[in-house]
């Protein structure tokens, strides 16, 4: 039998994309290697979600490249994404996450099993015949990274998951994070919340204008940063 085919690591090769006239990155070069959580931090407008669809595959490189365990050509099979506003459909949470079972190509039999599975990974047993959109937002979150964790992701990518979330519920999302962490998935996350990335990263990388300022093990980052900006940044201090 062949080995899995791996997506990791996820290499940026002297990577940009531009708007018109904007750089949204600039000059990245940057590997995202199997293990713990990569947490991507910054200001507004830094180029984090960027990134992250960049690496995705939602978008292409304006110049240099992206590859996926060595290749510039990977399906979107064993990747996923989850955005800070996800949409739910017009169904019951249960409904939710069987049409994602669907898409992905899981045979009719298995899926209600992988349903419960699933609903009980991100604690929301019992609630698969709600309606989604009468969840809570941070039961939502949770009701997207099971719809993703549907794919069966090598990867997974999350834009801001507790953003707007009250402390419970951002406990809640960090828990399922933690868990699809100790099942072997390589989480890459933005957050503007630094205690949240102290909690959960292995490492950091911190954007400003595109650019990758600093990049390293998260314990180090936050014990002694190795550039000004970052210095800055965990001070409070606005970076222009």
């Amino acid at each position: 039998m062949r080995a899995p085919v791996s997506e990791l690591p996820i290499v940026f090769d002297d990577t940009s994309v531009l708007a018109g006239s904007v750089t949204i990155l600039d000059r990245i070069t940057l590997t995202l290697a199997p293990g713990a959580p990569t947490v991507l931090i910054g200001p507004n407008g830094a180029g984090k979600t960027t990134l992250l669809r960049l690496a995705m595959g939602l978008i292409q490189p304006t110049r240099g490249r992206v590859t996926w365990g060595g290749r510039s050509q990977v399906a979107l099979t064993h990747r996923a994404i989850v955005f800070q506003r996800p949409v739910m459909l017009r169904r019951g949470a249960a409904g939710n996450i069987r049409y994602a079972l669907a898409t992905a190509g899981l045979a009719r039999s298995k899926r209600d099993a992988r349903v419960d599975e699933l609903l009980a990974l991100v604690g929301l047993a019992g609630l698969g015949a709600r309606p989604a959109r009468k969840l809570s937002g941070g039961e939502q979150q949770r009701l997207a990274l099971a719809r993703a964790l549907a794919r069966d992701p090598q990867v997974l990518l999350l834009d801001e998951p507790t953003a707007s979330l009250d402390p419970a519920a951002t406990n809640a999302v960090e828990d399922v994070i933690r868990a699809v962490t100790g099942r072997g998935i390589k989480v890459v996350m933005a957050t503007h919340d630094l205690g949240e990335a102290k909690r959960l990263a292995g490492e950091i990388v911190l954007l400003h204008r595109g650019r990758v300022i600093e990049s390293g093990s998260a314990a180090a980052f936050f014990s002694a940063p190795t550039t000004n900006e970052a210095g800055r940044f965990l001070a409070g201090e606005l970076l222009m």
